[in-house]
């Protein structure tokens, strides 16, 4: 998933990448107009099927509403308290969550910038490749390309664990629609509270307040026990549903 790609060529090389590694949605957030871009599929060199399908989306939160499992890639330390994986570790995560990737996703941000601290904050946990401290710098292709070679060879393991069943039904995780409408349901009850307070440090404390949740992955259940620990700290009385998606 790319997070506001400034350059055709850079989507298109990224598309190029992932068909490699037998991957094919690509989800783009906020490109850089005009999109359709015909340098992409320049670029793409004959993985133009993965940029014709690429599903494009004005905000981050949509983008990811259906996940269950969100890296973020990264190469910049972050104050933010959560797991970092190299792309082998995330790969073999995903793998025994769902050995077909469904329901997980990576983050990529911008090529100049990449991505922000609230993002970061969305993320199960944050995917940094080890590479020479003195000089680590990658173009988003590469980037891409490093997670789906992981992702390639792990398939190709003969002698990889069957899936761990973290995802059965007991221990499903939430899509990040329902992490999401969590995250509202408390943000907007902290407010009634006067809790986020004073106005200039409410940023900060959200995107701790998300990140923390997001570190802890609850499961289902244990979102919508949260959402009725809310409701009921609040003085109402909770109904399934509540707050929610």
């Amino acid at each position: 998933m790319l997070v506001a790609p400034q350059l055709g060529e850079n989507v298109g090389a990224a598309a190029r990448a992932m068909l490699n590694g037998g991957l094919t949605d690509l989800r783009l957030v906020a490109p850089r107009p005009p999109w359709p871009n015909p340098r992409a599929l320049a670029a793409a060199s004959g993985a133009d099927s993965v940029v014709e399908a690429a599903r494009v989306f004005d905000r981050l939160e949509d983008a990811v509403a259906d996940l269950r499992r969100l890296y973020a890639s990264t190469a910049r330390p972050r104050d933010l308290r959560k797991p970092v994986l190299t792309p082998r570790e995330a790969v073999q995560q995903i793998r025994e969550a769902a050995p077909d990737g469904a329901g997980c996703g990576v983050l990529f941000g911008p090529e100049r910038t990449g991505l922000d601290s609230d993002q970061v904050a969305l993320a199960d946990a944050m995917l940094t490749v080890p590479l020479n401290p003195a000089y680590s710098s990658l173009n988003l292709g590469q980037a891409v390309m490093l997670i789906a070679y992981e992702w390639y060879q792990a398939g190709r393991d003969e002698t990889a664990e069957p899936p761990s069943g973290l995802d059965s039904e007991r221990h499903r995780r939430p899509t990040r629609a329902e992490l999401h409408g969590l995250f509202r349901h408390l943000e907007s009850e902290l407010d009634a509270a006067n809790f986020l307070w004073p106005p200039h440090t409410r940023a900060n404390m959200v995107r701790n307040l998300r990140n923390f949740i997001a570190r802890a992955s609850p499961t289902e259940q244990e979102v919508r026990t949260l959402h009725g620990v809310v409701t009921a700290l609040a003085g109402r009385k909770w109904r399934r549903g509540e707050g929610g998606e």
